[in-house]
């Protein structure tokens, strides 16, 4: 056969898109010599040889020809978008195709103090697996109060761990918004690539192009349509729904991925995330329910003696250890939902695990998790994703475990001390405002909606895909006011945003709230608990 004929064949054979074409110019060639061989041309016979040879080539090659003609049209109906792109692929692509593009991501802990040791070490575990996975400093933008690695409660200075038996997870994270610096309003404008609305900082904003991708992670308290910032207000999730509509309408990202660990975090999204976005989105809960902490003291397992906070929370280290086990050019997002899934769930007792939910565009489930997340060499020879680990975990609901943190720092103090005494008076007066917040709400659902039909409105659930509030507006002013008779929320009075809501979906207007707040207050506040020390939460 010609030499020339045949590497062309095989150029031809490597650049179609079905390997079915490539099979039948190969059976094709091999026809054609083997006819020529099964006849030992000689003299005699040659003419007859090449007429039947010729034929049978020919003959193949219309079948070639049929089959490209037909490839674009898929089985399903309609074209497709590239015929002749290639079906073989380095094995660097894990079956994706490769592109110009980079990887973003933007890491929040929303909280601050000793007692909310986790939700910093989640976001610093975060930058090591991305930092791990290739992914640049330039590109990677983190938020974190950084106050606790240094604290004097930290019995490791300079270390953060996340995991009972970790190493240290703080060296190196970038420390690009700390402080005061840790605001909704820096974190808007950093996902929106707005340096001039940036203050204080690095200044780093995501200045992605539009066949970028973008991953977010948030760890931290929230509440239903909250999640909480270090440096007030709070995220609220109209605000932020906002800014992914307007960071879509820029056209300056291909997709992004969102994960967020908080109480009621599927209510950020739930009845407010469209899907047309190209914005996919899980979450540690439900619009309902709390998220919970792990590795704390007591628990198995549990944390160094030394320690007495909670290490991590369990979505977070769900998703971070199976990221750690699997090999991210094969594992799909979908598959590490599932996986995230049933261990947040704690394997299906509820009673001490959540729901995880997902929102937005579920076609990226499909995607390979190292298109988001980069992918570490070490990890080549790992399975994509295997459930191989089903032990339950012991938590604690993350409105308690600054309790469990007070609690585990007041028996390690020596008797009779006045630190000790000190602390008790904390641990106290931190139970009485929790009993405030809670009775004041009580009392205001009382006097607007009366005795039989208060608890009920404050308390109701609106369907699957509505949102937690028709006026957001309202329920920030509502809020405010509130605060200003009732003293601060705090992060555990954040539970309470549903009621606020409702009495805003009611109609209730801002005099009658007021009024009804005075009513449950008496309009003192203590110092302590003051907005005006605290910050007002909207």
């Amino acid at each position: 056969m010609n030499f020339h004929l045949f590497i062309t064949l095989q150029l031809w054979t490597h650049h179609c898109h079905s390997s079915l074409i490539g099979v039948t110019l190969l059976f094709c060639m091999a026809a054609h010599t083997h006819t020529a061989l099964a006849y030992k041309c000689d003299e005699t016979h040659i003419t007859v040889c090449n007429q039947m040879a010729f034929c049978g080539f020919a003959f193949c090659v219309i079948l070639v020809m049929l089959g490209v003609v037909a490839l674009p049209f898929e089985a399903t109906g309609g074209w497709r978008r590239n015929p002749w792109e290639p079906i073989i692929r380095s094995p660097a692509d894990g079956g994706e195709a490769v592109e110009n593009s980079t990887r973003w991501a933007v890491l929040v802990a929303g909280s601050n103090g000793f007692g909310n040791y986790r939700h910093q070490a989640d976001v610093c575990h975060a930058y090591q697996i991305l930092k791990r996975g290739g992914m640049k400093d330039e590109n990677i933008i983190v938020f974190m109060y950084d106050d606790i690695v240094n604290n004097d409660l930290n019995p490791r200075k300079g270390v953060i761990i996340n995991h009972p038996t970790g190493g240290d997870v703080y060296a190196g994270v970038p420390k690009d918004y700390t402080g005061e610096q840790v605001t909704s309003e820096n974190l808007y404008a950093v996902i929106l690539g707005d340096k001039s609305a940036v203050k204080g900082g690095s200044r780093k904003v995501v200045n992605s192009k539009p066949n970028d991708r973008i991953f977010l992670y948030y760890s931290d308290h929230g509440g239903p349509g909250v999640l909480g910032m270090p440096n007030m207000p709070y995220v609220y999730a109209k605000d932020f729904i906002d800014v992914l509509r307007k960071k879509h309408a820029s056209g300056s990202y291909k997709e992004m991925v969102i994960y967020v660990e908080a109480c009621e975090s599927g209510s950020i999204f739930e009845g407010m995330m469209p899907d047309n976005l190209n914005i996919y989105v899980t979450t540690a809960s439900n619009a309902e329910e709390s998220s919970w902490g792990t590795y704390c003291p007591g628990m198995d397992p549990a944390p160094p003696p030394e320690y007495i906070t909670c290490l991590g929370d369990l979505y977070s280290v769900a998703w971070m250890e199976d990221s750690e086990s699997h090999n991210l050019k094969r594992e799909t997002v979908e598959q590490q939902y599932q996986q995230v899934k049933e261990r947040t769930s704690n394997y299906d007792t509820y009673n001490a695990g959540s729901h995880v939910m997902e929102y937005g565009n579920r076609s990226i489930k499909s995607e390979k998790l190292y298109l988001y997340l980069g992918f570490d060499p070490a990890t080549e020879n790992l399975p994509p994703n295997s459930i191989d680990v089903k032990d339950h975990m012991d938590v604690v609901n993350q409105r308690d475990a600054d309790l469990l943190f007070l609690w585990e720092r007041y028996k390690k103090m020596d008797d009779g001390t006045g630190q000790k005494a000190e602390l008790l008076k904390q641990i106290t007066d931190t139970m009485l405002h929790r009993e405030h917040l809670d009775g004041s709400i009580d009392i205001i659902g009382l006097v607007l909606f009366g005795a039989e039909k208060g608890p009920s409105i404050l308390k109701s659930v609106r369907g699957h895909g509505l949102p937690l509030a028709d006026d957001w507006n309202c329920l920030k002013s509502t809020v405010r006011l509130f605060e200003a008779h009732c003293g601060s929320l705090t992060q555990y009075g954040m539970k309470h945003m549903r009621a606020f809501a409702n009495i805003c979906n009611k109609g209730v207007c801002q005099a009658d709230m007021e009024e009804a707040c005075m009513v449950a207050c008496g309009g003192h506040v203590d110092s302590e608990w003051s907005p005006s020390n605290r910050g007002y939460s909207a």
